[in-house]
């Protein structure tokens, strides 16, 4: 075993398990702890060092990540950024006899919670008999008026738990926090578990941990058993994960969990209700959803009912649940029983509704809204002994320790608290028992909280997930756990290891479903929500437009450039065509410069500007879907354009400075990247329907582009000057191909063939417009008879005549107009059929 610094007295140490007191010298390790690094077999602290090393290596490869808010700002705001997840070596060893008394009281505290949220929105006998505070229950913002006489399927209100546990310097475990509207960290729990019993195989079979499989069955299976009334034809329940989206600070994990538990991730924006139904929008039509298992707090969840302003729920949730048309884990409206406001009345409730003392402690807890209390504890040096936190959610003031105050800063917060006593709540400091960490040169002590969470069964019973999401602080020294074990502070995670004894088994149990049989993977088919196609349809358009606003960019500097030196007649021609191609694509902004130096000049300046149309725009326009798009693509894929955005940005402003030579260069490296990822794109992802919409995204961009540069140039002459012919076969990116077939002939009907009729030349609009026909009516196949009305409207190159159009240029001019023309309305129809539900029709139950 590595060195081990000794901790602060005061506190339990957990590699020793035994309180720190003065004067102690020799310390014994604790068995699960001899046993650990005997079943570890580490030859040394190097070998610590690659362990750690492979642990943040995993982390990085699956993706996992913490987004860090600006300080100050709501969820939401910009990010200050996105970290990736701090996961530290060792893990917390539980023993099984102190896991049973968890256990226990975990279980019994979450019976209660359901039990007084069944009683504060039906008969609230609570508030009646005096036992909660009226004044802070209706008070708090997130006791949900909407809920009242609201009784959820089974009469099951919480689903999953959460409660923070610290040990103290006696050994005993305090509950210091609850979590009851969405509580987070299973998705991390999973990560960790996985992640580090790879690092420690023959300690994990040795000290025999429980698995967490088997609880998440109990949740997945409550769940089911609560949404069977609702299904009809004996079908199966229908269960999704409702995420706030990308932007918030746990996306990863929400992804992660809804992967592990087989649920489809979905936003608000993919659900709708209709006829007190909630249905999940996809591409093939509505499908019915009857269970929701939600990360988006309470007042986020119905703008019709709660906050208005939100974006993030589903306008008619809370009167679905009201008809007990689905099951919401949570059911809205707990969100209040978090208040640390609360804390001294648990016992006294929990004597009333089960009849029973608790048998965790929590940290004691006063109220100033309690004029005796604050009365009480506001005298000489009292509060000083507290930690003070706010009553109410979105408060002034975070938790933080009194006695760190100065005596001016002390008195100032006696003021604030007698203006507004409701809003603080005045906590007994429990100090954190201290977890080694790994540092690299010893085994350092740090403060540790466990959150451990309470699964239903959908039954009125409860099980304990045997484990759980530990915080260590990022610093020794730490003394409030409540203030400071915060990730969004720097905090670090570590795996939990309950550990079994004696003749106890490890439940093997699996959420791997049974194996399927060939008829059923012949109907298994991956369901892609109407907001995910959409995103797929805008990812595929923004590659594409990349690809040919960065062309253009490149090819009309070099251009221009070369027409300041070339004959009089080749000049006006490209001049007039290059400005009108840019003002269309928007390299510049309207009114384009009238000569050819400022022209250059302008195309330079703006295609760093991330305003509409421009390249910068594009790329963050492709980022950004690709973020919604996070659950999908594989790391490789998102990191390529994570990247190729990066670099842009970063290398712009200096490679404009360094003159047009290296802005060229710029470009150039763009534009590899942007080939690896239309590659990726081609050959590495599976062609469902999600990427027959990506392709047709795409295939749409290039027939508008393709379609727009050869009626500019065929209006403008430039087939008539070898600058401008070379300039259209580079606009297509089809040189090579044209040079291996005409080799250095300069004629129109070769390059109409090539770039207009060619089937086999991925750039001519006769191979565009089928393949876009082609997998449209794929894509659309649940939708015939408006897919074939709607391909029937785009180019139809069998009725094409080379011949015909070259003796009429009127005719093959009214032909690139209708392509473009077809493929802008193509996309409005696409959006509202197959992404909005525009008179929708079709409900799948």
């Amino acid at each position: 075993m590595p060195e081990a610094l000794r901790p602060r007295e005061g506190h339990w140490d957990e590699l020793h398990a035994a309180p720190v007191e003065a004067g102690q010298l020799a310390r014994t390790l604790a068995s699960p702890w001899q046993r650990f690094w005997a079943a570890s077999h580490l030859s040394g602290p190097a070998e610590l060092d690659a362990r750690q090393a492979r642990v943040r290596r995993r982390v990085q490869e699956d993706g996992a990540r913490y987004t860090v808010y600006a300080q100050g700002s709501e969820e939401g705001a910009p990010a200050a950024g996105s970290q990736v997840w701090p996961l530290a070596l060792l893990p917390l060893l539980v023993p099984a006899a102190e896991w049973r008394r968890i256990e226990a009281g975990v279980k019994q505290r979450a019976k209660l919670l359901n039990a007084v949220l069944a009683d504060l929105y039906g008969p609230r006998e609570l508030l009646q008999r005096s036992l909660l505070p009226a004044s802070l229950v209706l008070a708090h913002p997130q006791f949900l008026r909407a809920m009242h006489g609201c009784r959820p399927p089974g009469g099951v209100h919480l689903h999953v738990v959460a409660f923070d546990l610290a040990r103290g310097p006696d050994g005993l475990w305090w509950v210091v926090g609850q979590r009851t509207q969405a509580p987070s960290g299973l998705g991390y729990m999973l990560q960790n578990r996985l992640t580090v019993a790879e690092q420690f195989p023959e300690a994990f079979r040795a000290l025999a941990v429980q698995r967490l499989a088997g609880a998440f069955r109990v949740l997945v299976q409550g769940l089911v058993r609560l949404a069977e009334p609702l299904v009809e034809g004996g079908q199966s329940p229908h269960l999704v994960l409702l995420t706030p989206g990308p932007a918030n600070e746990t996306y990863f994990e929400q992804a992660f969990l809804a992967r592990y538990l087989g649920l489809a991730l979905v936003e608000g924006g993919d659900l709708t209700v209709r006829g007190r139904r909630v249905f999940l929008k996809t591409l093939h039509g509505l499908q019915r959803v009857h269970g929701i298992l939600r990360r988006v707090d309470d007042e986020y969840l119905d703008p019709l009912e709660l906050r208005p302003d939100s974006q993030l729920g589903v306008p008619g949730l809370v009167d679905a649940l009201r008809a007990g048309e689905v099951v919401v884990a949570n059911a809205p409206g707990s969100g209040w029983l978090e208040s640390p406001g609360l804390d001294a009345f648990w016992p006294g409730v929990a004597e009333a509704l089960l009849g029973e003392s608790l048998s965790l402690p929590s940290s004691r807890g006063w109220w100033c809204g309690e004029a005796a209390a604050w009365q009480r504890e506001r005298q000489g040096d009292r509060l000083a002994q507290y930690l003070v936190a706010p009553t109410f959610p979105g408060g002034a003031s975070q938790t933080f320790a009194a006695d760190e105050l100065s005596p001016s800063q002390l008195a100032q917060l006696r003021e604030r608290i007698d203006h507004d006593p409701a809003a603080f709540t005045l906590k007994t400091r429990v100090r954190p028992s201290k977890q080694p960490l790994w540092t690299g040169r010893c085994l350092e002590p740090r403060a540790a909280l466990l959150r451990v969470y309470a699964l239903s069964d959908g039954l009125g019973g409860w099980r304990v997930l045997p484990g759980g999401l530990t915080r260590i602080a990022a610093q020794r020294g730490v003394r409030s756990p409540d203030a400071l074990l915060s990730l969004q502070a720097g905090a670090a995670s570590v795996d939990t290891w309950v550990l079994t004894e004696g003749a106890a088994e490890v439940d093997r149990s699996t959420l791997l479903p049974p194996p399927l049989q060939p008829d059923e993977l012949a109907r298994t088919r991956r369901t892609v929500t109407s907001r995910s196609a959409e995103h797929l349809f805008w990812l595929g358009r923004y590659t594409e437009r990349a690809e040919n606003t960065l062309r253009l960019a490149r090819h009309s500097l070099l251009a221009l450039a070369a027409s300041e030196r070339a004959a009089a007649d080749a000049p006006l021609a490209l001049h007039g065509a290059l400005k009108r191609l840019a003002l269309r694509h928007g390299l510049v902004h309207p009114p384009a410069p009238t000569h050819a130096r400022e022209l250059r000049r302008e195309i330079l300046q703006q295609l760093g500007d991330p305003k509409a149309y421009s390249l910068a725009h594009t790329l963050r326009r492709l980022l950004y879907n690709a973020q919604q798009l996070r659950e999908r693509l594989s790391s490789a894929h998102w990191g390529q354009i994570e990247r190729l955005v990066e670099d842009f940005e970063a290398r712009f402003v200096q490679a404009l400075a360094g003159g047009e030579l290296e802005v060229q260069a710029l470009l150039a490296a763009c534009d590899l990247q942007l080939a690896a990822l239309t590659g990726g794109q081609l050959d590495r992802m599976t062609r469902d329907d999600g990427w027959r919409l990506l392709s047709v995204g795409r295939q749409i961009e290039r027939l508008d582009f393709q379609s727009d540069m050869l009626l500019t140039g065929l209006q403008q002459g430039l087939t008539e000057h070898e600058e401008g012919f070379s300039l259209l076969l580079a606009l297509a990116d089809s040189t090579i191909t044209y040079r291996a077939q005409f080799q250095s002939r300069r004629e129109l009907a070769p390059l109409v063939q090539l770039l207009l009729m060619d089937r086999d030349n991925p750039r001519a609009l006769a191979w565009v417009a089928g393949t876009l026909r082609e997998r449209l009516l794929k894509a659309a196949r649940h939708e015939p008879v408006w897919a074939t009305r709607v391909a029937d409207e785009l180019p139809h190159p069998d009725d094409w005549s080379l011949a015909a159009l070259l003796r009429e240029p009127a005719l093959l001019q009214a032909l690139l107009q209708q392509c473009g023309e077809a493929a802008q309305g193509l996309s409005v129809q696409i959006g509202q059929k197959l992404f909005a539900h525009a008179q929708q029709q079709q409900v799948w139950q």
